[in-house]
């Protein structure tokens, strides 16, 4: 894996088309942004077409002696695969090219590594490594499946590939059995989330999309943002207040990748629930990346397989201020440019009035004496009109049929 703090690794990136050619494009872009995001010096990109992959070595043995070359006139450190290599054609690749060859699921497993920082996080990280690296002790040196013999040996009987096994499979259970107390106690506090008046607004898209500018932007806060891949891992909830007191939460997700790794996709799961339960999702999709179709493609079938497509969302085009063309949307959609001050009124007024769509109107009488009741009902209800009269007011607005129940106490 790439070790950021020593001197930059001298990379090269490989990759072989099987799909159509624009997809493949857009994964070898996204994999040289991994890779500089890892803290890599991508030095060059090779690309082959085929029908299957090599068996043995992933690419043809012409390609390999091209990568050959190349890693030996340029003193590359490592060779990063856009692809799922099996433990064979890992170690055949090293042994072939003589330095280290990791595939685009290391790649994503050693950015999250860098990026975790909660102690759940780090569970989660390990945990994904480890079932990652479990089959592939296999080949991965001679020591390691070699049995122990001779005098002073005998013993147990098993080898060093066994006890290596054995030691993954007891630290995965241990891992598993932390973040099952840890998930326990974050259900607990979401059913209080989940229970509570508060509306509840989600943040979701793909990674580097600007989810955290625009949590920033409506939170009024500094969350952590950064123009590079999986800067938020965490799960991060904050309330807003949108309109007078009407309150809502907002929380900001781990982004959305192409071939997010299947490790990943269980290990994070928790941390993704926090936005199954939201009554809005906010789908920020980056308009300037001339792939973001694809991406907004990539985020739509997570939310399908997460069972989430039947939660209402707002799709937000951030960077419009970078954007050359608008090529693909969504709706409903705002298009916005979220390090620009205009924009966060825009975006409130926006998110507000989808809310409202999805709520019910209301109109009551409201006696004097039930007048303090509205600064309550002011915190789960958009109250718009006031009519007054000498002994009641007359009040209009929007509110969420599972509160509706709150307005029986100005009909009695």
């Amino acid at each position: 894996m790439i070790d950021t703090k020593t001197q930059q690794e001298r990379v090269i990136l490989l990759g072989v088309a099987l799909q159509t050619m624009e997809q493949f494009d857009m994964s070898m872009t996204e994999l040289a942004n991994l890779a500089k995001t890892a803290g890599a010096n991508v030095v060059g990109s090779f690309t082959q077409k085929r029908e299957r992959y090599d068996s043995k070595t992933f690419v043809g043995s012409g390609k390999l002696d091209e990568i050959k070359a190349i890693v030996d006139a340029d003193e590359i450190n490592t060779v990063i695969v856009n692809n799922r290599l099996t433990a064979r054609q890992n170690a055949n690749l090293e042994v072939a090219l003589g330095i280290k060859v990791i595939d685009r699921m290391q790649l994503i497993l050693d950015i999250f590594a860098m990026r975790a920082r909660s102690h759940e996080g780090k569970l989660q990280v390990h945990l994904a490594q480890l079932k990652y690296m479990l089959p592939r002790l296999m080949g991965q040196g001679i020591m390691l499946s070699r049995q122990a013999g001779g005098i002073g040996s005998r013993g147990p009987g098993e080898s060093q590939l066994e006890l290596n096994r054995r030691s993954i499979r007891n630290q995965i259970a241990d891992i598993e059995s932390q973040l099952t107390q840890v998930e326990k106690n974050r259900q607990i506090i979401r059913d209080r989330r989940v229970n509570s008046d508060a509306f509840k607004i989600g943040l979701i898209g793909y990674t580097n999309a600007g989810k955290s500018t625009i949590m920033n932007l409506l939170t009024e806060d500094s969350h952590y943002e950064a123009n590079e891949l999986f800067a938020t891992l965490d799960a991060t909830t904050k309330q807003i207040y949108l309109q007078n007191r009407f309150q809502a939460t907002l929380t900001d997700t781990v982004g959305f990748i192409q071939d997010l790794p299947t490790e990943l996709v269980a290990a994070f799961k928790s941390t993704l629930e926090e936005s199954r339960h939201v009554d809005l999702l906010l789908h920020v999709i980056d308009a300037s990346d001339p792939n973001h179709s694809e991406q907004e493609k990539v985020v739509l079938d997570l939310l399908k397989e997460l069972d989430m497509l039947d939660i209402p969302r707002l799709a937000i085009y951030n960077k419009m201020d970078m954007a050359e063309h608008l090529t693909a949307t969504t709706f409903p959609n705002v298009r916005i440019s979220a390090r620009l001050k205009e924009s966060k009124d825009l975006l409130r007024r926006l998110i507000i009035d989808q809310i409202r769509d999805l709520f019910v109107p209301f109109t009551i009488k409201v006696h004097q004496n039930k007048a303090y009741k509205l600064y309550e009902l002011n915190r789960v209800a958009f109250l718009d009109h006031y009519i007054f009269d000498q002994e009641t007011e007359e009040v209009s607005g929007y509110i969420s049929k599972k509160q509706q129940w709150r307005l029986d106490d100005f009909y009695e």
